[in-house]
């Protein structure tokens, strides 16, 4: 696995073999900053892939594709002032510039090897040094079981008989490719067939060689994909403690990597003796109100549900989940405006064209169809809303005329039209209605409220109950896990919001 990580940490592209770092005497050394700030960017990056492999049940690496984001969630847990984010914006550079010098020095590495297998004699110095290194990822490639291909592999690829024919200018390097392209056609993968195959009709040198490690590339990286999805059982037994471990680096490297969590916590705090006032129906002080640390934390993981896209300050130990609850947040919205829509509809028309066949069907096909893609911009959304207002009274003017109803009052499909057009404000009654309800069964879905006791999912929500339960359940999976995994740096931040007299309580109370 460490050679494996090895080959897939490198920025440059899979294809490019690893080239011996360069001396630069002239170079300034790296300051103790510096050093500081690469530590820390390399314990984010660390923290990030883990957290991914274990949460991300169709985690794998990508050949070529992109990384995970390793900046974005560094600029996150360390911008926290003006002088920081000068600092960070100077590390991003140099990450940027880095990935072009390499990039730049491994072009010119290959047509330097092009130079010199063309002149006359050719030379085969870097050749070999390539042949040396096709051995080893070949080797990493080989299970116990392989003795007899091992055993081929230290035969032909014997580097110093390969050099002997170097110094003898009787070396035949396309032999030597063949029996690697051989090789690698009986390890790789099913999937892996045609690039193997490939590689047969290439006949320039350099072309050849750069072929193998692309392909080689792809074949370490299903390894360890393979590799990953094997040991996924004991990196679950063994990811809490490595995620607290690696945050508290990051903590004592920066002391304020948890302002945005206190701050989140805070908000959450307040929403919810808010709350209680409201349910309680009377003006009674915030010292009469008796908070759940529980109760607090699970109304925080509601907030970024509902996270404003413009608020940066996201709380640092949820960010690595970040794009997941994202994608969950856009889901939410559009059940929540898809169901608005179903209500309003079948109280203008009191249900009767819901008892149709197929018509439910058909309409949320509809509606789903065109929010697509309408959750980022405001602009977006009230287009949608127009079409979504056309597109239904179409269909329910058919599906009326099907049942052998008369035309549409046009002031009641004036009507309808409005009040579809008019869910766009985030303050619309429907909307709200709606987004309360959906709301208070994802807190029972946190809550692990038994199924007989969760709320009621009244019209129209019952005909999203399947999103909706599977939205829930991935939320669920979610929060759980990253209470469990950060609920110690959790329990101090909530002993000082809800139990200011110093009274005790463990951090299990939030697990």
């Amino acid at each position: 696995m460490s050679n494996q990580r090895e080959q897939l940490g490198d920025d440059s592209p899979p294809e490019l073999p690893c080239l011996e770092k360069l001396d630069s005497p002239t170079g300034s050394p790296p300051t103790a900053a510096s050093s500081s700030l690469v530590e820390l960017e390399n314990c984010v990056s660390n923290l990030s892939l883990a957290h991914e492999i274990v949460v991300n049940r169709d985690f794998c690496f990508k050949p070529g594709g992109p990384r995970v984001d390793r900046q974005e969630k560094y600029r996150s847990l360390t911008s926290n002032d003006k002088s920081r984010d000068l600092n960070v914006t100077d590390c991003l550079f140099c990450f940027s510039l880095q990935g072009r010098v390499t990039e730049i020095i491994h072009r010119a590495f290959w047509d330097s090897l092009q130079e010199e297998l063309s002149s006359d004699p050719p030379n085969y110095n870097h050749a070999v040094v390539l042949l040396q290194e096709v051995k080893d990822m070949l080797l990493s490639l080989l299970m116990p079981g392989h003795v007899r291909l091992r055993s081929q592999l230290d035969e032909v690829l014997d580097m110093e008989l390969i050099q002997q024919q170097v110094d003898h200018r009787a070396l035949d390097l396309h032999r030597l490719a063949a029996f690697i392209i051989d090789t690698m056609a009986s390890l790789c993968a099913p999937v892996r067939d045609p690039e193997v195959k490939a590689l047969r009709d290439l006949k320039d040198p350099v072309e050849l060689l750069k072929g193998i490690f692309h392909v080689l590339g792809l074949m370490k990286t299903d390894m360890v994909n393979f590799t990953i999805q094997s040991l996924r059982p004991h990196l679950l037994q063994q990811a809490v403690q490595y995620e607290r471990t690696k945050f508290q680096q990051i903590l004592d490297k920066h002391p304020a990597s948890l302002d945005n969590t206190t701050a989140w916590l805070q908000a959450a705090a307040s929403e919810e003796v808010s709350a209680i006032r409201a349910r309680a129906d009377s003006p009674a002080s915030d010292r009469q109100v008796q908070l759940s640390p529980t109760a607090v934390l699970n109304r925080a993981y509601m907030r970024v549900l509902h996270w404003d896209l413009q608020d940066q300050k996201y709380p640092e130990t949820v960010l690595m989940d970040r794009a997941r609850l994202d994608t969950l947040s856009r889901q939410l919205q559009m059940l929540v405006l898809e169901a608005s829509v179903l209500l309003l509809i079948s109280t203008q028309f009191r249900n009767v064209i819901f008892y149709s066949q197929g018509f439910v069907g058909k309409l949320r096909q509809s509606i789903t169809a065109l929010l697509e893609g309408s959750h980022s911009r405001e602009a977006d959304l009230k287009r949608a809303l127009l079409g979504i207002g056309e597109t239904v009274l179409k269909q329910v003017t058919d599906a009326v005329s099907s049942m052998g109803g008369g035309a549409l009052p046009q002031e009641s499909q004036d009507l309808l039209r409005g009040q579809i057009s008019d869910l766009w404000k985030q303050n619309n009654p429907v909307r709200t209605l709606i987004g309360e309800r959906v709301q208070d069964f994802l807190l029972a879905t946190l809550q692990g409220v038994p199924a007989k006791r969760s709320p009621e999912l009244h019209f129209p929500l019952g005909l999203v109950s399947a999103e909706l339960a599977e939205l829930g359940t991935a939320f669920g999976r979610i929060v759980h896990f990253n209470r469990t995994v950060f609920g110690p740096f959790y329990a101090p931040i909530l002993r000082k919001l809800l139990l200011p007299t110093g009274e005790a309580e463990t951090a299990e109370d939030l697990r």
